[in-house]
């Protein structure tokens, strides 16, 4: 069974920069795509971005598109999501989660997905 743990989350001014990080175990790390969910006070989990096993496919939300970066290390077995340019609105718990395929597809369509515990980020004005 899959282990997802988030690192890196903290308070940041808005226009900086976070790196998260999650680490994984359990499983054949390489075979499976990753991805990075948000969930903001009072509002449903959504979508952030995704990458697929090899690291050579990758795919944002519309609010994460040109600031926020998906990347993986599968010797490590980590996958990291850098962020940029941060704004209030990007305030949330982030997740790590990871399914049962190796494509974007399994992530964005949050198909049987395992979720890490979380990590929050708060990015203030």
């Amino acid at each position: 069974q899959v282990q997802l743990v988030e690192s890196g989350g903290g308070s940041v001014e808005a226009g900086g920069s976070l790196k998260l990080s999650c680490a994984a175990s359990g499983r054949t790390f390489s075979n499976y795509a990753m991805g990075w969910f948000r969930q903001a006070p009072g509002k449903e989990r959504e979508f952030v971005a995704a990458i697929n096993w090899g690291g050579g496919v990758t795919y944002y939300s519309d609010s994460a598109k040109g600031r926020f970066t998906i990347s993986r290390d599968n010797v490590k077995s980590t996958v990291e999501l850098q962020m940029n340019s941060l704004k209030p609105e990007d305030t949330a718990v982030y997740y790590c989660a990871t399914g049962r395929g190796s494509a974007t597809t399994d992530i964005v369509q949050a198909r049987e997905l395992t979720w890490g515990r979380g990590t929050l980020v708060t990015v203030s004005s």
